[in-house]
């Protein structure tokens, strides 16, 4: 059984005992985090897709960490007028652990 997920902008194919890093979320590490944005559920031969969501389908997970990505470097450049901009950005996830699937 797996299902299409909808979380930080991003959709992500999930199933059972799957890992995974997405957009940070709000919550400690070790608590348990719903996802009600269930697009499409499929289970063998069976599959929903919603209309934009399943009804009363969610998924459930456990918050493993919070961390940070690799640096992102950005440069701006101007050829021939002597400017050259660096900056930098680190983007935030949270990793989850994906503990069950229900379907309505």
């Amino acid at each position: 059984m797996y299902a299409v997920i909808k979380t930080g902008g991003k959709q992500y194919k999930v199933s059972e005992g799957q890992t995974l890093k997405v957009e940070k979320l709000a919550g400690d590490v070790g608590g348990s985090v719903e996802f009600a944005e269930v697009l499409m559920l499929a289970d063998g031969e069976a599959v929903q897709v919603g209309t934009p969501h399943v009804a009363g389908s969610k998924v459930t997970a456990t918050i493993k960490t919070h961390g940070r990505a690799k640096k992102v470097n950005i440069i701006k450049f101007r050829r021939r007028k002597h400017h050259m901009k660096r900056m930098g950005h680190r983007q935030g996830y949270t990793e989850i652990q994906i503990t069950g699937i229900s379907a309505a």
